[in-house]
């Protein structure tokens, strides 16, 4: 998304000459000091949407990173550093994730940041903590111009060094839905819909794209308002146009009643749609007539993942309220990538934070390879994840069900 499936967390500070104290504000989200008493104090920032239509994929995030920060704690995985998290609400909103990006760089104990679950929120963050040397790498973001520039079909162009994503990018994510609904659902007449925000028209885009190169045909377009939930116009326009299946480039609050009203409207045709509707209150807001709507989610399925099994039974052991939802696993992944940073800093730096920390953190987590939750996290020239597998999910009695697990196989 945004945006979608499962893991990540980060580290520092100074000895002699600079102390890094945990100064700014302690939001009601602060939390995860674990054990490990004295040394020096690290704060790992999370940004995502904690209130909200979107609260269940950002408190899922929110917990996650807890749950790493708690684990270094515990383990003592950076000696003489505790790590502690404090959580910013962007309540999906651009100007909230830039107000916070401020407020992370402010405090100077904050190492990295967690987030955004939005891509039009991670637009709004990206200069402002690049300026500050201060890394961020999202679990959830999908759009490939974040890391490859606007222009990324063309001339690929990191244009900030100091971002990271563990999800992969629409790049892969829409045509890797376009190639499973022409060549195994074997629908060849599409109506596309998109919610104009970054992360929808962007999958929409690549989706649409390679649905053509393949031979299928795009039967209608439509942009809607996210604001609005009344879809009973676009809904009489896909049933009149023929076509066999919906593609939906957006997130989950309006997916589920266009899907539902698509149906109403006499249109008995599947929904389709990227992680960011591969929710269970897509669901619950579909209803019954959900049933073989599709999803597509970055990652495979976090229960089925031998390498996530400690992070299921940690996650329950702890009692968090929300589920771990979708990016819970590239949240534990994209916190543990910072963490992994700030101990080769130290390390470096003979048992201390170096007074350039953030900078050196930022550096050491361009070469961070480990074996995470969701499966090997390392990234590429751009920041890029270098795990590009992907899962198609189908709603059936009343779940997400997977259907199957692979990557995109083309240029």
């Amino acid at each position: 998304m945004r945006q979608r499936s499962l893991i990540a967390i980060t580290a520092a500070l100074a000895a002699g000459a600079l102390t890094l104290t945990a100064c700014g504000s302690r939001d009601s989200g602060d939390k995860g000091n674990g054990s490990s008493g004295g040394g020096t104090t690290v704060t790992i920032g999370v940004d995502a949407p904690l209130t909200g239509d979107l609260s269940a994929l950002g408190l899922g995030i929110k917990n996650s990173v807890d749950l790493a920060v708690k684990t270094a704690n515990k383990k003592e995985y950076v000696k003489g550093v505790t790590f502690k998290i404090s959580a910013k609400d962007d309540q999906a909103q651009p100007s909230s994730g830039q107000q916070n990006s401020t407020a992370f760089v402010t405090d100077k104990s904050v190492l990295g940041v967690v987030g955004p679950l939005n891509s039009s929120v991670a637009e709004s963050m990206q200069k402002v903590l690049d300026d500050a040397k201060l890394a961020q790498v999202s679990p959830a973001n999908t759009n490939p111009a974040l890391t490859q520039g606007v222009n990324w079909q063309k001339t690929k162009s990191r244009p900030y060094k100091a971002y990271f994503r563990t999800a992969t990018t629409d790049a892969i994510q829409g045509p890797f839905a376009a190639q499973y609904v022409y060549n195994k659902a074997k629908k060849t007449k599409v109506f596309v819909i998109d919610d104009k925000k970054t992360y929808g028209a962007g999958l929409a885009a690549t989706f649409s794209a390679e649905f053509k190169k393949l031979g299928g045909k795009v039967v209608g377009t439509e942009h809607i308002n996210p604001d609005t939930k009344d879809f009973s116009a676009v809904a009489t326009k896909v049933k009149n146009s023929g076509a066999q299946v919906v593609y939906y480039g957006g997130e989950y609050p309006q997916a589920g009643p266009l899907s539902k009203q698509i149906k109403a409207a006499g249109a008995k045709v599947p929904l389709v749609g990227g992680d960011g509707i591969y929710a269970a209150d897509f669901i619950k807001l579909a209803g019954a007539s959900a049933t073989g709507d599709l999803a597509t989610s970055v990652g495979a399925p976090v229960e089925t993942l031998p390498s996530a099994k400690q992070f299921v039974a940690d996650y329950k052991a702890e009692g968090y309220k929300e589920e771990y939802a979708a990016y819970g696993g590239y949240s534990y992944d994209s916190a543990w990538s910072i963490i992994e940073a700030v101990k080769k800093v130290v390390d470096d730096n003979g048992g201390k934070l170096p007074s350039d920390a953030r900078a050196k953190v930022t550096a050491a987590l361009q070469n961070v390879s480990f074996d995470g939750v969701t499966g090997k996290v390392s990234f590429d020239e751009y920041g890029d994840a270098t795990n590009k597998q992907l899962t198609v999910y189908a709603v059936k009695d009343g779940d997400w069900k997977a259907v199957e697990s692979g990557t995109y196989n083309g240029s």
